[in-house]
């Protein structure tokens, strides 16, 4: 027996020196890493963000958020005779709330009333004095957007049956996480829609390639220690910035059995299609995907033109409207500036 106890005595001290290893590389890549990653996440995208002007038709409201800031809104109607649902909207990063018309106003057209706001620290909001809010998700934008849910249940003409809910960017993903937990919520529309996590990693394994002098190791490692590395990130950040950044990918798989439509820009190279496919894998039925070609990110509303309009329409008339198709008068677009 003296072979087995050298055997269990080998695997033992293997297993120790395994476990010892790992934990080094854990500690490398803290102090190596992660502060590069956490300056690189806080870096702002470049791009022209689209901002509306006020209508004039539309009803200015402001809601408390349950830790008492006021968000502005803005509810428009419907210009047909009966409403067929309200859709909550909820803009992209750094936009303001009549951004909303482009999206919507086949909606309107349709018999929708959209209930589109601010969320904190934008446009005529209040903010957190010590909050910078960033293209990401954290917690603050979710409570937002269930501020906003808890404001339309509210009111004396609220839709005893639900809402849909539309969202772009960051606002949709914001939506989809409320959503998760929100029944009342009924349907789900996101455009340009994406995950911290799964948005992160394949930035950092572009970074490493491009910028390190050890990528022939790197290339190496799997997927796993660039999550372990981007989770360690948002750890700290988190308790550098006082706020969580929630996870989409265990969201979206709340959202089922409520219908989900995802549109995304077949030319985004902010979030690729790729990861808007993977995104979507995780949503359960009945889903759909729509890639809109030639349209990079946020811009498939310009690039699919009445399409976008037409097919968004449906959707909610199929699953907040009552079933029934509608012969759709669509006014023309407004210019934004």
């Amino acid at each position: 027996m003296d072979w087995l106890t050298s055997l269990l005595t080998w695997l033992l001290a293997s297993a120790v020196i395994a476990v010892a290893a790992f934990a080094l590389l854990l500690v490398w890549i803290f102090f190596r890493y992660v502060g590069i990653i956490m300056r690189i996440f806080q870096e702002k995208p470049i791009f022209i963000i689209p901002r509306g002007e006020p209508l004039p038709e539309a009803e200015d409201v402001t809601f408390p958020t349950r830790d008492g800031l006021l968000l502005c809104g803005s509810y428009l109607r419907t210009g047909r005779p009966r409403r067929r649902g309200v859709i909550l909207f909820g803009t992209e990063f750094g936009s303001n709330r009549w951004s909303c018309y482009p999206y919507c106003r086949g909606l309107l057209a349709a018999g929708f009333d959209i209930f589109t706001f601010e969320f904190r620290n934008c446009g005529d909001s209040e903010g957190l004095p010590d909050y910078e809010p960033l293209q990401w998700v954290t917690d603050y934008e979710v409570e937002d957007v269930r501020s906003a849910i808890r404001y339309l249940r509210s009111r004396a003409d609220a839709d005893p049956r639900g809402i849909g809910f539309f969202g772009v960017s960051r606002g949709g993903s914001a939506g989809l996480i409320a959503a998760a937990s929100e029944p009342y919520i009924r349907c789900v529309v996101t455009d340009g829609a994406f995950a911290t996590i799964s948005t992160m990693v394949p930035y950092m394994q572009k970074w490493v390639s491009l910028y390190s002098l050890r990528w022939n190791m790197y290339r190496y490692f799997p997927r796993w220690i660039y999550v372990l590395a981007a989770q360690m990130a948002l750890w700290r950040l988190s308790r550098q910035r006082r706020c969580q950044f929630p996870s989409l990918e265990r969201a979206i798989a709340q959202i089922a059995p409520r219908p989900l439509l995802m549109i995304h820009g077949g030319n985004d190279t902010y979030i690729r299609p790729e990861w808007a496919r993977e995104l979507f894998a995780r949503a359960g039925q009945p889903k759909e995907l729509w890639i809109v070609e030639g349209a990079k990110h946020n811009q498939a509303v310009q690039i699919a033109g009445e399409e976008y309009q037409e097919r968004i329409c449906q959707f909610f008339l199929t699953h907040l409207g009552g079933g029934r198709k509608t012969r759709l008068d669509l006014p023309q677009p407004v210019e934004t500036g």
